[in-house]
């Protein structure tokens, strides 16, 4: 085997890994702090109502930046921008623990956010370009992961953080990830370039706008009583998406380009992200809060019971390839999301006299079908791609996701808050949280009829070749 070989061996093994630790950070990051925000506000004396900014801050980040990552990985290289976005997200982790104020918290968590927004889909971008088709889903799989755990520790690490040490951990335990990260891309993580690069900046500020505009009225959204100005930005929103629409039309070389969409399958992968995540996101937040008010347990128990969804994302990761070459796509994706849908419905069954365990394995049992439904999703929307696609397609699949979380978590809140305020819980504000899953449940089962659209055949190309 020659030194060439070698090296792409090594690269291939260690890839997966590093995007891994990257897809672990954001994720861990965009929840660790829902269970630290009573402790940091006491801490900074201030309002914990107001400490939502550190959280609002870091996700509209996100939503701005991340369109740019494609342009920046083919201008500079991925492993130089990949690189850079640990070291800023490092940085930035850093200055949160160091914060003496809420401004101070703030911006860091901004720089948090540039780096966290560059990381993953960059990351993701030098895994597709290195490996063929048909080794993709394997790769894929692996680096997924962190997206189902990242979600379920987050409040349970945190919760603990805060009880037993202090919150400035939970900014500080990114720096050792994030230099082993550094490390492993310094040496593993190829450098590829696109020669042919012409950033589209009218149609990445336009696009920019429009993921502002929606994530502020998704974070606004939970607010009922002041619903006017929310539905205004976020209809102000959808009119910048549509002027982006008319701008991708007329421009040469837009930021992400229309002929995206002609691509059946990237277009399927993307709605069918933006329809199942409303289910599939809103779970992680109303079970945990259930729990807590309707339960009058603990952040700490209720973190508990939800982590089973960890354990079996990776037992679900073992068994997405098999199920994919055996069913295809359209049969796995359509049946998976009907069981996922069914399990949200049957969160509503326990009543408030029921043991808490009662909880247990369908959590357990929606961990695994998660995995296989994110694993699923994600590799058919590039399934058929070409080259020349790969970096614009791979950066709208990231702002999709991180879109399709907050309209999931937005969404869940204003379902609980409509049948808060409604005669049928009779005053139990339990029966609230039953009536929610049931609603959730349904629409999730409904979501599935999306991957109709899908051919028996497609993602064939996407099949491993040594199972």
């Amino acid at each position: 085997m020659t030194d060439t070989s070698q090296q792409q061996t090594s690269i291939k093994k260690i890839l997966p890994l590093i995007l891994a630790t990257a897809i672990f950070m954001q994720m861990l990051d965009s929840t660790i702090l829902n269970t630290s925000l009573p402790s940091i506000a006491k801490d900074l004396n201030e309002s914990p109502l107001n400490m939502q900014n550190a959280i609002i801050s870091y996700v509209l980040t996100l939503a701005v930046f991340m369109p740019a990552s494609g342009f920046l990985a083919d201008r500079f290289g991925t492993k130089k921008i990949f690189i850079f976005s640990l070291v800023l997200f490092s940085l930035g982790s850093l200055f949160c623990s160091l914060s003496q104020n809420l401004t101070h918290l703030v911006i860091s968590r901004v720089i948090q956010g540039v780096g966290g927004s560059l990381m993953t889909p960059v990351g993701k971008l030098a895994l597709i370009k290195t490996f063929d088709k048909n080794e993709l889903l394997k790769a894929m799989n692996f680096a997924i992961i962190p997206a189902l755990i990242g979600p379920v520790l987050g409040p349970l690490v945190g919760g603990y953080m805060v009880d037993y040490l202090s919150w400035h951990w939970i900014f500080l335990i990114n720096i050792p990830i994030g230099f082993l990260g550094i490390l492993l891309g310094l040496k593993f993580m190829p450098d590829y370039k696109s020669t042919d690069v012409d950033f589209d900046l009218k149609g990445f500020l336009i696009f920019a706008a429009a993921s502002l505009l929606l994530s502020i009225s998704l974070e606004l959204f939970g607010d009922i009583q002041n619903i006017t100005p929310v539905l205004l930005v976020f209809i102000l929103g959808f009119l910048f998406l549509y002027y982006y629409y008319r701008h991708a039309k007329r421009e040469g070389n837009p930021i992400f380009p229309l002929n995206l969409f002609q691509v059946r399958t990237f277009r399927v992968g993307i709605v069918g992200n933006l329809a199942t995540r409303l289910g599939i996101s809103s779970v992680p937040l109303l079970l945990p809060l259930m729990i807590q008010i309707a339960y009058k347990q603990s952040a700490v128990t209720s973190g508990w019971i939800i982590s089973p969804m960890a354990l079996t994302a990776i037992f679900g990761k073992s068994s997405v390839i098999k199920i994919l070459d055996k069913y295809g796509y359209r049969q796995t994706l359509m049946v998976n999301t009907f069981i996922i849908g069914t399990l949200i419905c049957l969160l509503a069954i326990p009543d408030i006299h029921t043991s808490l365990y009662w909880f247990v394995p369908i959590i357990a049992v929606l961990g695994f079908f998660n995995s296989i439904q994110f694993t699923s999703m994600n590799t058919i929307s590039i399934a058929d791609l070409r080259n020349f696609q790969t970096s614009s397609g791979n950066s709208l699949i990231s702002v999709n996701q991180q879109l399709a979380i907050g309209f999931g978590i937005a969404f869940g809140l204003i379902v609980l808050k409509v049948f808060e305020n409604s005669d049928l819980i009779n005053g139990e504000i339990h029966n609230a949280f039953r009536y929610t899953f049931l609603t959730v449940g349904i629409l999730t089962i409904l979501s599935g009829l999306v991957f109709r659209r899908l051919h028996i055949s497609d993602g064939k190309n996407m099949k491993s070749k040594d199972e």
